[in-house]
């Protein structure tokens, strides 16, 4: 519960801001067909993010060793630095649904090769890596994907203009930083578990 719970909760604050949520509201704007878009975000996120976790896992299982364990928690450290430099989009760059592939496809290779090396993908190795339990990393991060943009899809600029980004920003890389301090501590011994 605990690997569901943290995946989604940083990367739903961690995706605030970011590029695949402006990519969000930008289809939203465009193309007006809610259901199409959200159903293309869940499909590339769950591919995209049981890639990444898949790959945390793989990496976690492998490099079982103190020194990885603190580049996983230096990764979340960095992950803290990230968050806090602001995602643009050019929005008038032409964006129009392939006549063959519509707004689904659209929607779903867009957000796929977005997310490519984004920061909530990067976090999503580096959860894969810290928990080990696949199923619920990728179910968190997809979740917390969904949390984000689907109010982005539906609000759209309506919700740009009232959400303070920059809170959302700064909180999710306060979360980032916790983590990855409390890795460092664990891993120091400061921390006795029952």
């Amino acid at each position: 519960m605990e690997a569901l719970l943290t995946s989604t909760a940083l990367v739903a604050l961690a995706e605030m801001g970011d590029k695949t949520q402006l990519l969000a509201m930008l289809l939203a704007t465009r193309f007006r067909k809610s259901a199409p878009i959200i159903l293309g975000i869940f499909v590339a996120t769950l591919a995209n993010h049981f890639l990444a976790a898949s790959l945390g896992h793989a990496v976690a299982g492998v490099l079982d060793r103190p020194w990885f364990r603190y580049a996983v928690a230096l990764s979340f450290i960095a992950m803290a630095a990230w968050t806090l430099v602001p995602d643009r989009i050019d929005e008038d760059a032409p964006l129009a649904a392939p006549s063959r592939a519509g707004v689904f496809a659209t929607t779903l290779i867009a957000f796929f090769l977005l997310e490519m090396g984004d920061k909530t993908q990067v976090a999503t190795v580096a959860l894969g890596a810290r928990f080990g339990d696949l199923l619920a990393v990728t179910a968190g991060t997809t979740l917390g994907m969904m949390i984000a943009n689907l109010p982005a899809v539906l609000f759209g600029e309506a919700l740009a203009r009232r959400v303070p980004m920059r809170a959302l920003q700064m909180g999710a890389a306060l979360l980032f930083l916790l983590l990855g301090l409390w890795m460092i501590v664990d891993l120091q011994g400061w921390i006795t578990r029952p």
